[in-house]
């Protein structure tokens, strides 16, 4: 009978069945993670909403929805359907267009350098 088992890699791995074959072990991403746009939507919201000093529960009423679910929408967790965010802007006072706009903007500069803040990635 004859041993079909691959013989280890440099590393001394074996390379069986179900094992990560490393094609490029030294390549490193060159830059950080395009972040989600539920992240940045979050955001936006988020800092729209503290600028305005409004408090979350306030804003989640008057959007129809629940604190809990808000604060997702706001840490970028829940991916909002176009009503639920325009019940939000709503709430908020704010045109969809205009925080769209935004999204956009913070999505173009994400390769500049940033000032401080928050990192949002995804897992």
């Amino acid at each position: 009978m004859v041993n079909s088992t691959p013989p280890p890699d440099e590393w001394g791995h074996d390379a069986g069945m179900g094992d990560i074959t490393r094609i490029h072990p030294d390549r490193r991403p060159s830059r950080e993670p395009e972040p989600l746009w539920r992240e940045v939507l979050g955001r936006r919201l988020r800092d729209t909403r503290r600028r305005r000093g409004a408090r979350l529960v306030d804003v989640a009423a008057r959007a129809g929805v629940s604190p809990q679910y808000l604060s997702e929408i706001e840490r970028g967790r829940k991916e909002p359907s176009s009503e639920m965010i325009a019940a939000v802007c709503g709430a908020l006072n704010i045109e969809l267009g205009r925080l769209l706009g935004g999204i956009s903007a913070d999505l173009s500069r994400r390769g500049e350098p940033r000032t401080g803040g928050v990192t949002l990635m995804a897992a």
